[in-house]
């Protein structure tokens, strides 16, 4: 089986460019949805708008889909920004002032990032997993890579943001990456019964 279609049920730059890097050496012709085309995260958890995004796109291209939902989780803040977490101001840097401005009361900086995966293929769910990983928000935003919270997300144990890794270190210990561990013996069998 070569180049099978799968549309990344995503218009996001930086999570397209991730899930390439992640899906290189599985034979897949990856692409995004069509352009325009929006899908609204009615759901209340990370997996319920990963699964109607890959629904959705699935069913809008006719091709294999592979939507994720994916944020951040903040203890002091009762878990937000949550499923809200791109929707939680205008741009990266006002929602990473927000979130900033928002914790400042509090000690405690625990915060964990969370992604959902699902594969689907029309309205069938085919594979779904989560990825985690545990960390700390920074009281002001260090390195220059990543997007989104990576610059004040620092990883458990490591001492360093997102934003202060390579990409393939971020793949290692990254949420996305911990979810794609799980997925991808999932994908090879789904490739094996196609």
């Amino acid at each position: 089986m070569d180049n099978l279609p799968l549309v990344i049920a995503s218009g996001n730059k930086g999570k397209i460019q991730e899930f390439k890097k992640l899906l290189d050496g599985l034979p897949f012709n990856v692409s995004t949805q069509p352009i325009g085309f929006e899908v609204e995260e009615i759901g209340n958890t990370f997996m319920e708008n990963a699964r109607i995004k890959a629904i959705a796109v699935s069913q809008e291209t006719g091709s294999l889909s592979l939507g994720d939902d994916s944020g951040l989780s903040v203890e002091a803040l009762g878990g937000a920004p949550g499923i809200y977490s791109s929707r939680y101001a205008n741009s990266d840097k006002e929602r990473i002032d927000k979130l900033l401005a928002e914790l400042k009361p509090f000690p405690n900086r625990k915060a964990k990032f969370e992604c959902s995966l699902c594969i689907a293929s029309g309205e069938k769910v085919l594979i779904e997993v989560s990825g985690f990983c545990e960390g700390l928000i920074t009281f002001s935003p260090q390195g220059e890579n990543g997007f989104g919270y990576d610059p004040v997300f620092e990883v458990s144990g490591l001492g360093e943001t997102f934003a202060e890794m390579n990409p393939e270190k971020k793949k290692l210990f990254g949420h996305r990456g911990n979810a794609f561990k799980l997925l991808k013996p999932e994908l090879k069998k789904l490739l094996t019964a196609i």
